[in-house]
């Protein structure tokens, strides 16, 4: 039997291609097994005390493409003995060929169930007083640098928890204050002058320094964007960073060599983002330069928290006040609602809680959930989507959603199909000089009010705009909530849950 050339050519491809699937499939068997040799330390060495020194730890890079072996060969070659620490949430692919040495070490961040608990914690690895988070593509040039960091951190460890030497790159290093308010769920960035070298995070590529107990007492210590995360954590502890004279260099400008490599990073960088303010339950972030960013519901989604019980909505269970998303639709259906009955000749109120969030912050409260705005009954058939709404519901040109509520004879009008905050449209009418209503709620503030407070109504500033309101409105809310509500605040129903005042 005669083999042609072409069969030939085929055969030699098909054993080179499996020469290369062997060949790759040992070395991610070779990376398994350093990481399976160092995942069970002996229940002495995770009690040991720290011993004095800095442990390189790698986070974040990319499988696709990244510089960690390059990055962890230059360190070792400044000091061969350097603890090195490679942490990642799944074995990388193609499998990365690092320098066959004890003190570098694979860690899997993301648990196995045939693994005991403790392999998958990076604080097990990481037995030296203080540890370098070092960024892919940086390049140690000088055994000194680090000791250099080290020396300048105990120096100043009464004044700052970190310290950062500067990543040389096309973006130089920026000094930042950041803010961080759990209860409003917000974080705030502001630039630092150029000549500040105290942080409360920073803007671009740096090798941070830290104590070990420090990172690892952090809730989320190795979470992704990690500097993002580091310094949210960090922030809300009052910690600071010190940028120091010291810096590394980049192995390779930019990090990836292509720009379909360069447009994956950054969508997983915008997924791990998003990610990570779902799981620290921030919804607005201010940039440096005044822009927001939005994080929580909006027109497409759902409302941020679910079904109220009791007038007290969770997120007061969680110590936290209404999500921002919330109440920027809150203000824009709240405006939008008000401009169609004043064009339609409706007359209108802020009523309840909307009131007294007017009166006292000429906004919502902070902490409310929606819209109360009192009309007069006799008024609706002015307003074509509300005589509309009667035979059912209506979506408008711009989304809202137009309803007769089925608690009683009132009206919602919701933020969309999807997002159902809403403005309540409460309908009274005068009997006897006293404006009544049909349908009433148990609520203490939900009663009758002479007429003459609304005779006439008078303009406030109230969440952006101008609003109505009765006049002497502070006498209309003591009628309703009872005497100094205005300068008293209080949850919806403290008997369950109680405004806690600032000292």
């Amino acid at each position: 039997m005669r083999i042609t050339f072409c069969q030939a050519v085929l055969a030699v491809a098909i054993a080179f291609n499996l020469l290369v699937l062997y060949y790759i499939s040992r070395l991610q068997q070779h990376v398994l097994h350093r990481h399976r040799d160092h995942a069970q330390p002996s229940p002495r060495q995770q009690a040991s005390p720290l011993r004095p020194g800095v442990t390189v730890l790698i986070r974040e890079f990319e499988d696709f493409e990244n510089y960690v072996p390059d990055v962890v060969r230059s360190f070792l070659r400044q000091e061969p003995e350097l603890p090195v620490v490679v942490a990642t949430d799944r074995l990388p692919y193609p499998p990365m060929v690092l320098p066959p040495a004890p003190n570098v070490q694979v860690v899997l961040l993301k648990p196995s169930p045939h693994q005991p608990a403790h392999t998958f914690r990076p604080e097990t690895y990481v037995r030296t007083e203080h540890v370098a988070l070092v960024p892919d593509g940086v390049k140690a040039d000088l055994t000194s640098q680090l000791e250099r960091m080290l020396e300048e951190f105990k120096t100043s460890q009464s004044k700052v928890e970190m310290v950062a030497a500067p990543v040389h790159s096309m973006t130089p290093l920026r000094c930042l204050n950041l803010q961080v308010n759990l209860k409003e769920w917000t974080a705030e960035y502001a630039a630092a002058p150029p000549s500040y070298r105290l942080c409360t995070a920073l803007k671009g590529e740096a090798v941070l320094l830290l104590r070990t107990k420090d990172l690892f007492n952090l809730s989320m210590p190795l979470a992704k964007p990690l500097m993002t995360s580091l310094f949210i954590q960090t922030a809300l502890r009052g910690w600071a960073v010190r940028i120091l004279d010291v810096s590394f260099s980049a192995l390779h400008h930019p990090l990836f060599t292509s720009s379909h490599n360069q447009w994956k990073a950054d969508n997983l960088a915008r997924s791990s983002r998003l990610q990570l303010f779902r799981d620290f339950g921030i919804k607005r972030v201010v940039l440096e330069d005044g822009k927001e960013q939005w994080f929580g519901c909006g027109k497409e989604t759902p409302r941020c928290f679910g079904t109220i019980h009791d007038d007290t909505p969770e997120y007061l269970y969680q110590n936290r006040w209404t999500p921002p998303c919330c109440l920027r639709a809150l203000r824009e259906t709240a405006k939008y609602v008000i401009n169609i009955l004043e064009t339609s000749g409706v007359r209108y109120w802020l009523e309840g809680g909307t009131l007294l969030g007017a009166a006292r912050h000429h906004d919502i409260i902070p902490w409310d959930y929606d819209v109360d705005l009192g009309i007069y009954l006799e008024d609706i058939p002015n307003c074509e989507l509300l005589r509309s709404a009667e035979s059912g519901s209506i979506v408008d040109e711009k989304g809202f959603v137009w309803e007769k509520a089925i608690e009683g004879d009132f009206y919602r009008v919701q933020y969309s199909e999807h997002n159902h905050l809403h403005v309540d449209l409460w309908p009274f009418y005068p009997k006897n000089g006293v404006m009544t209503k049909d349908t009433w709620m148990d609520h203490r503030q939900d009663i009758e009010f002479p007429e003459h407070f609304l005779k006439p109504l008078v303009p406030i500033q109230f969440a952006g705009f101008l609003a109505l309101v009765p006049n002497n409105y502070r006498a209309f809310l003591e009628l309703k909530f009872g005497e100094g509500v205005i300068e008293n605040p209080e949850y919806p129903n403290p008997a369950l849950k109680r405004l806690e005042k600032e000292n």
